[in-house]
């Protein structure tokens, strides 16, 4: 009994430790970002003042308002464009039986392996080919390609395990491979879509190389390189109010986002674990 109780003990202490270690650097910048003045360098765990001063500056000097609708666009367009091929990638490779299938995925996993400092200068000359340099779609065809071999693997694995009933059902009906994927399949993946979207869109929010490389002026830019610009030449020119205010502006909507979702979340985090 008494070792029943030690180890729910050590869980929880565990459990408590994780989330003060992963939630208190997102507490200390909303902290930091109501201070003012002399109180930035002074080391406080508790509100000590409340200031929107940096908020204030943040949102209404420079075009850091622009930078935030252009994460926004960038982002949704990429989530909205990469779930669209995913899921008919998924449908051909998870239904359709053809030579080389099984190789084609391995492919697929093994693009994502790259790391983007690999592929920069040849999709840098790439994009100045297409003409889209300095502009969102630049991010977003650089970002699509590679949020699809994720989204694709994923979906692929989540459609493999749907009950073949369901299509032949369909089938015998008359649908259509496309009336298949949109009212068939598409009603019973919500759970995998959610999922691997918000981890799409988290990925294009994020991003800091290519929107760095791949944009010149600051109406173009996005949220990570408009928060890298805002530092000063040395550090006591630094002006740490206004960049927590900035991050803690730009997190949110990621925290909203995974608390209205965790649901969905969950579900297709688990989907395919047990099997019955």
């Amino acid at each position: 009994m008494a070792w029943t109780i030690l180890k729910k003990t050590a869980f929880y202490a565990l459990v408590v430790f994780i989330v003060v270690v992963a939630v208190f650097p997102f507490y200390y910048a909303i902290l930091t970002s109501f201070k003012s003045g002399t109180d930035l360098f002074r080391v406080t765990y508790w509100p000590t003042g409340f200031s929107l001063e940096n908020y204030v500056k943040v949102l209404n000097t420079g075009s850091f308002p622009q930078n935030l609708l252009n994460s926004v666009f960038i982002a949704t367009v990429t989530v909205l464009g990469a779930l669209f091929l995913a899921v008919t990638a998924s449908f051909a490779l998870s239904r359709v039986r053809f030579r080389g299938r099984g190789t084609l995925l391995m492919v697929i996993l093994g693009v994502s392996m790259f790391p983007q400092i690999a592929v920069l200068a040849g999709l840098f000359e790439l994009i100045r080919f297409l003409g889209i340099y300095n502009t969102p779609w630049a991010l977003i065809f650089s970002y699509t390609i590679f949020t699809l071999p994720f989204t694709v693997w994923v979906l692929t694995t989540f459609m493999r395990d749907l009950p073949i009933e369901i299509e032949e059902a369909a089938i015998v009906d008359g649908a259509t491979p496309w009336v298949i994927i949109t009212r068939v399949f598409m009603p019973l993946m919500w759970p995998a879509l959610v999922t691997t979207g918000l981890l799409a869109f988290i990925g294009a929010w994020n991003e800091f190389l290519f929107a760095l490389t791949f944009t010149s002026s600051n109406a173009t830019r996005t949220v990570p390189v408009a928060i890298s610009m805002l530092s000063g030449g040395s550090e006591h020119e630094i002006p740490w109010g206004n960049i927590m205010a900035a991050s803690v502006i730009v997190t949110i909507p990621l925290v909203a986002l995974v608390l209205i979702f965790q649901r969905k979340i969950i579900s297709g985090l688990t989907a395919g674990g047990v099997k019955g």
